[in-house]
């Protein structure tokens, strides 16, 4: 059975008319439960990250004042959420569960964080909604356990992840692979290991096809020890912010398609669900649950080694 991951301190208040689909978490825990893919009882409530976790990949400095409420105005336009213990709580908790997922991912072949691919985040600051990056957290933490040396970041959210990238710049023990809109957001990219830009308005047969000429090389030059996927619901055909334009078996055939070189390769992936701003947030939900079910039926399937 998959291994899931999810807390009710993902969902937190906002002000009315705030552009974030907060409430998608709690809708996606919801349709999973009430689909039948993974049973309440086996969805785990995430541990919070600790301060030491995150200063792994975050400045002591940056963690302190976001922690205590003492980011300035200029810190809080540019991540976009207004502070609140409940951001702090909600923060914590989700990189907590990217870190659970990767630590389970290792023993199972495949587990999922519910949240998480917060890739805007930098080592010291945060943006684009994005608090703490909790990919590169559980990356560096693995690394200090010495469960992994190296790790690979697939990451399909339409948008580029600049904070990973950022964070692992200079560091060839962590491949950073991005598939993102070249005219999308941030409009200041920073370079990855590979990135692959698309232009507006690309579809399915041509993303696909892009996707599959890159996964093995990629895997290939990383030679990693396990795989974190950012599985963004963004590159939808019914996003706000997303500019491209997959349906919902184009992402589907997408999640198949990475856990499937991974598998042949044998190794793990921990799943996280990045961004997704659909014009119903119904149809955000939709592709989060399809990446959840892909992912239910890998398990349990024998990987090649």
């Amino acid at each position: 059975m998959l291994p899931l991951w999810s807390s009710a301190s993902y969902t937190i208040p906002l002000p009315a008319g705030h552009r974030f689909p907060m409430e998608k978490y709690t809708m996606l825990r919801d349709r999973v439960v009430a689909e039948g893919i993974v049973p309440a009882e086996h969805i785990v409530a995430p541990e919070r990250a600790t301060v030491e976790e995150l200063v792994l990949a975050h400045t002591p400095d940056y963690v302190r004042r976001f922690t205590e409420g003492r980011l300035d105005a200029a810190e809080l336009r540019r991540l976009g959420f207004p502070w609140s213990p409940a951001l702090v709580e909600r923060s914590y908790r989700s990189v907590g569960g990217t870190i659970a997922a990767a630590r389970a991912a290792l023993d199972a072949g495949i587990a999922m964080n519910l949240a998480g691919g917060t890739h805007h985040a930098f080592a010291d600051h945060g943006e684009g909604f994005c608090a703490f990056n909790d990919v590169a957290v559980a990356i560096r933490v693995l690394q200090r356990e010495r469960r992994i040396a190296r790790a690979a970041v697939v990451d399909l959210d339409v948008h580029q992840g600049n904070g990973t990238h950022a964070i692992f710049a200079g560091d060839p023990s962590v491949f950073t692979f991005s598939v993102h809109g070249g005219r999308n957001y941030p409009f200041h990219k920073v370079p990855g290991s590979l990135d692959i830009e698309l232009a507006d308005g690309t579809g399915d047969d041509e993303y696909l096809d892009r996707l599959a000429g890159a996964l093995p090389r990629v895997l290939a030059v990383a030679r990693p020890d396990i795989v974190l996927f950012l599985a963004g619901a963004d590159p939808h055909e019914g996003d706000r912010l997303g500019r491209l334009r997959l349906t919902l078996a184009g992402l589907a055939r997408r999640d198949a398609m990475v856990l499937e070189v991974c598998r042949e390769v044998g190794l793990p992936v921990a799943i996280t669900i990045a961004g997704g701003y659909g014009r119903r947030v119904e149809d955000t939900v939709d592709v989060h649950v399809g990446t959840v079910r892909v992912a239910a039926s890998f398990c349990g399937v024998t990987r090649h080694t």
